[in-house]
This record gives structure tokens, sequence and C-alpha cells, in this order.
């Protein structure tokens, strides 16, 4: 109002919502309109299919070992880490190599149909897998599903797009929970299931297909489970625009009231939202996408290097775990995640910012694993205790911190370019994730043989290591390397 002759700015909230019939991004909007609620059901399917995708990446590390021991490629024990590695690292490989183009598909032709082809070549290209009989059908066979299985990215959009903006961080910590589930039930599933023969040999004998491929079972069950993925598809509502420019609307036009004896006022309407920059001068989007990838290099190399390192012999510095055993530890771990995620997750998500949830978990993972090789000089029930104990937490802190920046980065970007955001932050992360299981394999082979060493010897040099890298990401998430949204 005017106030001795001077004009204040009124902010009025208009919401104007054009509607066209037959597209699918629209009903979802007009859904999310007239409904302030949560969409439990898509967030249930969303759980299923990022699970059913997420199973294979690390179902194989608790018997990658004994794998490439049965290949007869490596010359000597402490090389079975090193050729590991290389197996491990296909699937980022081939992801790394295919995220963008599935992120730019799902941009254009809806997230639905690269959502389904991604699950699909779960069942082909993961049961292939188990049916490997050497070292390079097994490469193969990990390449092919990582270039092929573009789920992730488009999953990432669509949970932000398929709730309204207060609920989009649950809809993302969906994703970060069905995907650390996945990476520690998927090994959970090997552990259990490997060598079948030889665990349950009254209903699996030796001279049986799973006698014969010791390694099948395992990758049978989670592709039976993706199977079903495929199927809960059907019931997947699509999210994306299909009529050109979004049209939809909401926002804050700011009025100008110019004195009375004009009896005008002006309206300011506010930059057109079609306006967009280039993805890779977002350096909000850019930086948390580094960010992101030097994290989930630190969870790759851990989560191959615990497995071979908690199988390997107690003279070589491991725990002389059974697969069985691995098995054990990780389906506590998921078990007390799922807890976690369900139960405290809302209240730590409510009372801390996504970057700071993000340096909390890096801290505490930096203290976690410096703990570790003390727990190694243990036996017996304390240790079985508290490595439970470790690996919980750390899977815990590992989805924190990578819920936190998928925040920041969906947040970062509109909608029609969410697709190729995810795509590219898929892509860079894959690269990190290939070099995981290299790093990882090679650091256990070099550490093992390095017992004697007067400067962290062994296991220690692996987590000094490992700790280094996640010391800095911490110091990344600091200004001026981060930059926030401005939503954010």
């Amino acid at each position: 109002m005017a106030v001795d002759g001077k004009s204040e700015p009124l902010l009025i909230r208009v919401e104007d919502f054009e509607y066209h019939k037959g597209c699918p991004g629209c009903e979802i909007d007009r859904w999310k309109h007239d409904h302030a609620g949560i969409p439990y059901k898509s967030l249930m399917f969303v759980w299923i299919i990022v699970l059913a995708a997420s199973l294979p990446i690390s179902s194989l590390f608790p018997f990658l070992y004994f794998m490439i021991d049965d290949f007869h490629i490596a010359k000597r024990e402490e090389d079975i880490g090193f050729y590991a590695g290389f197996v491990g690292s296909a699937f980022m490989l081939g992801r790394a190599l295919t995220s963008i183009a599935w992120g730019t598909a799902a941009d254009r032709y809806g997230r639905k149909p690269v959502i389904i082809c991604g699950t699909v070549s779960v069942v082909i290209f993961n049961t292939l897998f188990g049916l490997s009989t050497n070292y390079w059908m097994a490469i193969s066979s990990r390449f092919l599903l990582g270039s092929l299985c573009g789920v992730l990215g488009p999953m990432r959009a669509y949970a932000s797009e398929v709730c309204r903006k207060e609920h989009q961080a649950l809809g993302l910590s969906t994703i970060s929970t069905a995907w650390g589930l996945g990476l520690i039930i998927g090994p959970a599933i090997g552990g259990f299931l490997a060598q079948p023969a030889e665990k349950y040999p009254y209903w699996f004998p030796q001279g049986s297909l799973f006698g014969r491929f010791p390694y099948f079972l395992p990758c049978l069950v989670i592709s039976a489970l993706a199977l079903v993925a495929v199927v809960s598809c059907y019931w997947l509502p699509e999210t994306l625009h299909k009529h050109g420019k979004h049209e939809k609307f909401d926002k804050t036009i700011t009025v100008k009231v110019i004195p009375i004896e004009s009896g005008k006022v002006q309206v300011s309407e506010p930059e057109s939202p079609s306006c967009e920059q280039s993805l890779l001068r977002n350096w909000p989007l850019m930086s948390a996408i580094i960010l992101y990838c030097v994290f989930q290099l630190h969870d790759t190399a851990y989560s191959e290097i615990f497995s071979l390192w908690a199988t390997s012999p107690r003279t070589l510095g491991g725990l002389s775990f059974s697969t069985s055993d691995v098995g054990e530890v990780l389906a506590m771990s998921g078990f007390g995640l799922l807890l976690f995620q369900l139960i405290l997750y809302p209240l730590v998500e409510k009372s801390l910012s996504p970057l700071n949830i993000t340096r909390i978990g890096a801290a505490l993972t930096i203290l976690l694993l410096t703990t570790y090789p003390l727990i190694a000089q243990l036996s017996g029930l304390r240790l079985t205790l508290l490595i439970n104990i470790a690996s919980t937490f750390k899977n815990i802190l590992s989805v924190l911190i990578v819920t936190g920046l998928c925040i920041l980065q969906n947040r970062s970007v509109s909608q029609s370019q969410r697709g190729a955001a995810n795509g590219i932050s898929i892509a860079a992360m894959s690269a990190f994730k290939a070099l995981g299981p290299i790093v990882g394999g090679s650091l256990l082979s070099w550490a093992e043989s390095r017992l004697s060493a007067s400067f962290l010897p062994g296991s220690w040099m692996i987590f000094f290591i490992l700790n280094s890298i996640e010391f800095a990401g911490l110091l990344m998430t600091l200004k001026p390397f981060i930059a926030l949204p401005a939503d954010s």
C-alpha cells in the first residue's frame, strides 16, 4: 500500500494450472495439486524396482574370491584380489559409458520405458553371469549388465517428480534406502547361496545344475526378484510431460503499488522458468556430483575390500570368514539400515540440512573405519558382535551421505533437465566406482604382501587409505567448493 506517497511491494500467491488431456506429467501434477499426502503406492513400486536393480551390483563380492580361484587365472593366492577387481569394475565401467544416454532418453521418451529396459537387462545378464564358465565370460556379462541397466538416474528423477516438494526428501530417501539395502542384501544373498552343493548337499547334489555352476543360485534368485520388478513396472505412472513445453506454473508475483493519484498498478512478473542454463555450468549441480563421486569411490572400494578382507585367511591379516559368515554380517547390516530408515531417518532429515547430514556422516565414517584393524585382532563372539555393529553403522552412514547429496542434485535443476542431470551424475559416479574395485583389490593384494612393514602394516594401511579418501570428501563439503541450490 502507499504510505506517505511511497510504494511498497505487495506479494500475492498465484497458482495457475494448465493441463493437457492425455499428458501423463499433467495427470501427476493434478494429483499432487489435489492430494497433499505422500504417494505411498508409487514409492512402493519405486522401492521394489530400485532394490531389484541394485542387488546384482555387489552380490558377487562374498564369492568373487572363490570364483576367481575356480577360474584358475591367478598364479598366486595374493593375485586373486587383483583379478577380482576387474570383474567388480566391469559393471561400473559399462554404466559409466551409457548413463548419460539413458538419462537423455528418459527426458525425451519418458522415465517408464527406460526403467523397464533396465530392469529386463538385470533378468537376462545377471543370469548369464551366474552361468559363467571362465574369467572373460564373467567380465563380459557384468559389462553388458552395467551398460544396459540405466535405472538409477531415471528413478531419481521419477522419485522427485512423483512427490510434492515437501515430500521430495522422502522420495529420494526411498531410492537411497532401497539402493543401500540392495548393496547389503545382495552380498548377503551371494554369501548364503553361493556354492550350495558344499553347504546344502542334501538339497543340491554335486552332480546337479547348481553343483556344476556353484555361483548360479544367488544370481537366479536375484533375477527372479528382478522379474517381479519388471511386472510391477506396469503400475508405475509416467511423470514426463508429453506436450512440449511444461505449461504448469506456480509462481509468486510482485505487485508494485503506484501512488494513488495515478490509479494504476504495475505487476512485475518473474523470469520464465524455461530459461535454463547448461548443466555443465550449473555449479550447485556439478559440485554436488563431484562430491558424490568421491564418496562413491570410497564406498565401492570399501565394499570390495570388506568382503575380500573378511574371507582372506588370518595369516594374511583377514578374518577367515566363510561366504556364509560374510552373508550373516551383511544381512544384519541390512536389517539395521532398514530400521534406521523407517524410524530415525525422518527425524534426522527434519533437524539437519542435506549438506550437514553429509558432513556428519563423513566425519563419523572416518572414526568408525579407524577401529576395523583393532576389531580384526579379536576372535569368537567379540569379533562377531563388533564387526556386525561396525558394518551396520558404516552402511547407515553411507546411505545418509548419498541421500543428502541426491537431494542437492535434484533441487539444482528443473524437470526437463532432471533425467540428463542424473545421467551425468550416474555416469561420473560409475567411472569412479569402476576404479573402486580395482583400487580395493589391488590395495588388498599389496597390503597382504607387507604384513611385516614398520609403517601401517597389513590392514592398517588399507583402512588408512580409505579414511584419506573420506577425509578429502569431507573437506569438499566446505565453501568455496560446494555451492547450494537456491531453494535448499
